[in-house]
């Protein structure tokens, strides 16, 4: 069985890895800022501009703090783990739970937890700070 598992696993080398770990990141971060912005510029509030600003600015601050440090635990992570691991394995199983809770989180929100023009705001700060914290992986790349 473990000669079956190890001959058909999809496995490659590192920087197959980090690309892999780049475009999520940065497909992601862009899809959610695109649908966040929508969401903020059709919503009939006054200062629209002002609160995309704001979350933009809350992305960067987000990414500079939090997330380039994440990327390079994920960059030494890979590097560490060498060449021909599982593609899969680019992240943890605990960071594969985080994302799917993430996911989760994001589906409550649109299902009416909060409004869309809230979650919009949370959208374009998360996917700002994404698509930035992305640039720790195109680098390593």
């Amino acid at each position: 069985m473990d000669r079956w598992i190890e001959r058909f696993k999809p496995a490659a080398p590192q920087n197959v890895h980090v690309l892999l770990a780049a475009l999520m990141w940065t497909v992601v971060g862009g899809s959610l800022f695109y649908s966040g912005a929508r969401w903020v510029m059709r919503a009939e509030t006054g200062y629209v501009y002002l609160q995309l600003a704001v979350a933009i600015i809350l992305g960067v601050l987000k990414a500079r703090f939090v997330l380039d440090r994440a990327a390079g635990r994920i960059i030494e992570r890979i590097r560490v783990r060498g060449d021909g691991r599982c593609l899969g394995g680019f992240v943890s199983l605990k960071t594969w739970t985080l994302i799917a809770l993430m996911a989760m989180m994001g589906w409550l929100f649109r299902g009416g937890l909060f409004s869309e023009h809230i979650v919009g705001l949370l959208y374009t700060a998360i996917g700002t700070a994404l698509a930035i914290g992305a640039r720790n992986f195109w680098r390593a790349w």
